[in-house]
């Protein structure tokens, strides 16, 4: 079972590494993935909060950088040293196949660090601003995109993306629920 999972989870990475790349691809993908790209977006969300929330945006704050700082330790300390699973780079079946369009890291590659930053931040920042609009719900397509780069350049497998994405998504959700429970969200009023 688990190794039809594993050539499923190569056969996938080579369809949307190789067999769908193209040259826009080839020149957005390793822009998207970028943690340096985001920043806008970062500082428009501060400074959105700040304008609205002012009581709140200190909580806030300290809340969305728990949740950064647990995603990415959880996955890059813990998940990754415990499964060990090499990247597509390092993989001795995918290595031989795979089209990488940023420099090979060798640090392990399960869970994705990066699917599981950006979705465990897209959850948060949707769940604590949901009641402002459903408009927010493109924080989520976004943490998507990121992870889809990833597996696009050749940085992870996608079964990689998809486990970052569930630990994200369950720790975005649960600091999320902790700061409305204790501070009732951000509500326009």
């Amino acid at each position: 079972m688990l190794k039809t999972i594993v050539q499923l989870d190569r056969s996938v990475f080579y369809s949307v590494n190789n067999q769908w790349s193209n040259g826009l691809f080839d020149a957005v993908m390793p822009f998207i993935r970028n943690q340096y790209t985001w920043v806008p977006l970062y500082l428009f969300l501060l400074v959105f909060v700040f304008i609205n929330f002012r009581s709140k945006f200190w909580w806030w704050l300290l809340f969305a950088l728990a949740t950064f700082a647990l995603t990415d330790l959880l996955s890059a300390q813990v998940v990754k040293e415990l499964v060990q699973r090499p990247r597509p780079c390092v993989d001795v079946v995918a290595a031989q196949s795979v089209r990488m369009l940023i420099p090979c890291s060798y640090s392990y590659s399960f869970v994705s660090s990066h699917a599981s930053n950006h979705f465990g931040l897209a959850v948060f920042l949707f769940a604590s601003m949901k009641h402002l609009s459903k408009a927010w719900i493109w924080l989520l397509l976004w943490a998507a995109l990121v992870s889809f780069a990833q597996v696009y350049v050749g940085a992870h497998f996608p079964l990689d993306v998809l486990g970052g994405a569930v630990l994200g998504c369950f720790i975005g959700h649960n600091t999320a629920r902790i700061f409305n429970k204790q501070f009732g969200g951000l509500q326009l009023t």
